[in-house]
């Protein structure tokens, strides 16, 4: 019922553009699915915090009941049209074609970025903990580290871009739908306030930190939907989002503190990074590159 009232004709400046989806349905269905990966982590009633062995388990099968349901809104609210030429599977980004391109090249792209951080690692020894067996065997037992390391990037692409994207791009150009999910991904973060407010932090300092989450993660959803919409691999944005987490917020104090010919050299290689970075970015996601020729690829 929804694609028979739903599919309609619209003319632009560049001629007749299918739309599949209504905005209604599209960004509606978007906001019901960040509102249930929200909610489901809040059914269980918990005095522990979110770092509790408990909580961490609880909220785990929490957001891997999510990721069976959000495909259903994909599944139900396509329309037919395009899947007359694609699987359910492949619009979200499960492809074979490209995969190894999209495992890697995108990951080497955020590790120019993170070119400063990276050369402070190298610089202080830290990496040489990544070549011992040991390290690996206690991350695999962390809850934490699986936590920020697999299954909140697995939990939080497969439901924000994977199930999202491909509704938003049957209404909207790539350019616009790319800014829709990280919205929705920024707000889905501000559910730290009741968190923090609960552990006695003032609310000034709590909004202040909410805030800046905010803004941090609305632009990181925005790196993250690119990549899986030139890419159209749902693997590009899972890996690198694992990156990011491990790497976290660049530590921008421990550059200060570096003896001044250190600390103008590391800036140098975050301003190299960052320069590189953007440099790079339109050829390193060539959606050529990833043998992407989803319904969308014509209109980037």
């Amino acid at each position: 019922m929804a694609n028979e009232i739903t599919t309609e004709q619209h003319q632009e400046a560049t001629g007749t553009v299918t739309v599949y989806l209504s905005p209604f349905v599209s960004v509606g269905a978007c906001f019901v699915i960040s509102v249930i990966y929200v909610a489901s982590l809040y059914v269980w009633n918990s005095k522990h915090d979110r770092d509790h062995p408990s909580t961490i388990k609880r909220r785990f099968f929490s957001v891997f009941v999510v990721m069976l349901v959000a495909p259903f809104f994909v599944l139900t609210l396509t329309s037919k049209d395009v899947f007359q030429r694609y699987t359910m599977w492949q619009i979200m980004g499960f492809r074979k074609e490209g995969l190894f391109t999209a495992t890697f090249v995108p990951l080497l792209l955020t590790m120019v970025l993170f070119l400063g951080p990276l050369s402070v690692q190298l610089s202080n020894g830290i990496w040489r903990i990544y070549s011992e067996p040991m390290y690996w065997m206690n991350a695999v037992r962390n809850l934490v580290w699986l936590r920020n390391h697999l299954v909140a990037p697995l939990s939080e692409e497969f439901t924000f871009r994977a199930c999202m994207l491909p509704l938003l791009l049957q209404t909207f150009r790539p350019s616009i739908a790319m800014l829709i999910t990280p919205l929705l991904f920024g707000l889905a973060h501000l559910h730290h306030i009741k968190e923090r407010l609960q552990n006695g932090r003032p609310l000034r300092e709590v909004l202040i930190i909410s805030f800046f989450q905010f803004f941090y993660t609305t632009i990181f959803g925005i790196y993250s939907a690119h990549l899986f919409v030139r890419s159209g691999h749902f693997v590009a944005p899972f890996v690198v989002h694992a990156f990011c987490n491990h790497m976290g917020f660049p530590d921008v104090q421990e550059v200060q503190s570096q003896p001044q010919r250190k600390k103008y050299l590391f800036i140098g290689f975050y301003v190299l990074g960052l320069v590189g970075w953007i440099v790079l970015l339109p050829t390193l996601t060539t959606p050529s590159w990833y043998t992407n020729n989803l319904f969308w690829a014509g209109e980037l």
